[in-house]
């Protein structure tokens, strides 16, 4: 059964559950195109498809704009809302093999803030969507916020949709949910939404569960041949600086031998005690057995950065390494983890990376203040 509005709307069926699709504003489209300037992302876009808005891209600025409001408003106890466009949410989503949680902000509404408060920021639904979601947020009255309202045309607020990317530039409108609701009535909503259309999307995500499953295990495993050359490769140079160094040593003592014999016999004592010295630090070092760490630190504007660590490093070495990619916009901030959600600032700093729960490998996010 078609909508009225042609244009922008639909249903698709998909194993039997009915999706209502929409197309998005082209603006969306041509404004992250060009933000993160990738041609494979360039979608094609029918001449036929009017484009309602204004042509002019939305300012990077706008990006932070519901992120800055709603933490001004309700603090920093609230789902991970990503500060990027719409279609790298989507994407991320994708990548993730998540839905997206869409929630647009109407401050003139009088049942919005209460649904912030005690629905939104209640930290059951902050775990249940942080570890299930991909979430996004946009004020209703400006920047891509407002294309998302004109798009998809919210008859009261405040206004959630749990939406999915769908073939071509259109949008899987996969649940409404509209007014308040309780925590409680949130949850089961979502949760129904998730085991729903998990039918319909489950055997194409299970392919690609399996193929991120693989491409991990064999990132892992180039990790642990690399790191077992590199010490092989630092064992060969450290043995060829050695042996050179000796030579250079024969060469000197045997000149000077001519002249002292007596000077010469105590250095060669010397060199064969620091021989012994240096064979007995090495042999310790050896037997440390360094475990390698992997963190994956998710930023607000959708960015992923890995790096690897060693698990007796303390937590403070994840925060020296974001502080040296010297990324704009990120002043003071603490990093989090989903579900359970946990805090990892000042007070944890001293604790080492697996007494911390983090070995051997972790996903943090990181949350501006």
């Amino acid at each position: 059964m078609m909508s009225g509005n042609a244009r922008s709307t639909g249903e698709a069926f998909c194993n039997g559950i009915v999706r209502r699709m929409v197309s998005l504003p082209r603006t969306l489209l041509g404004g992250f195109s060009r933000v993160i300037n990738n041609p494979r992302r360039n979608q094609h876009i029918p001449s036929s498809l009017p484009m309602p808005y204004p042509p002019e891209p939305v300012p990077i600025q706008d990006e932070w704009a519901f992120l800055a409001s709603f933490e001004g408003q309700f603090g920093t106890l609230h789902p991970f809302f990503y500060a990027c466009r719409f279609v790298e949410a989507l994407r991320i989503a994708e990548e993730e093999h998540k839905f997206v949680f869409m929630y647009l902000h109407s401050t003139d509404h009088p049942f919005a803030t209460s649904f912030c408060r005690e629905t939104l920021c209640s930290e059951v639904v902050v775990q249940f969507l942080d570890a299930n979601f991909v979430c996004w947020g946009g004020l209703a009255n400006g920047g891509e916020g407002l294309f998302m309202a004109n798009t998809l045309r919210p008859p009261s607020f405040p206004f959630c949709a749990v939406v999915a990317p769908a073939p071509g530039d259109n949008l899987a409108v996969l649940k409404q949910i509209e007014g308040p609701v309780s925590p409680a009535e949130l949850l089961e909503i979502l949760q129904k939404t998730m085991e729903e259309q998990g039918l319909a999307f489950g055997s194409a995500r299970a392919k690609e569960e399996e193929k991120r499953r693989a491409n991990q295990r064999l990132r892992e495993e180039q990790d642990a041949a690399y790191f077992a050359a590199l010490q092989i490769d630092q064992e060969n140079e450290r043995l060829k600086n050695s042996h050179s160094q000796q030579r250079v040593h024969k060469q000197v003592d045997s000149q000077k031998h001519k002249q002292n014999p007596t000077k010469n016999q105590a250095s060669k004592v010397k060199e064969a005690t620091t021989s012994r010295e240096t064979q007995a630090t090495n042999i310790s070092s050896k037997g440390n057995g360094a475990q390698v760490t992997k963190i994956l630190i998710r930023f607000p504007n959708g960015e992923r950065r890995e790096q690897s660590f060693v698990s007796s490093d303390k937590v403070q070495v994840i925060y020296r390494y974001i502080d040296s990619l010297g990324l704009p916009g990120i002043g003071n901030y603490r990093l989090i983890s989903s579900f359970p959600r946990k805090v990892y600032g000042v007070d944890q700093m001293g604790m080492t990376l697996k007494d911390a729960g983090l070995h051997p490998q972790a996903s943090l996010f990181l949350e501006v203040l």
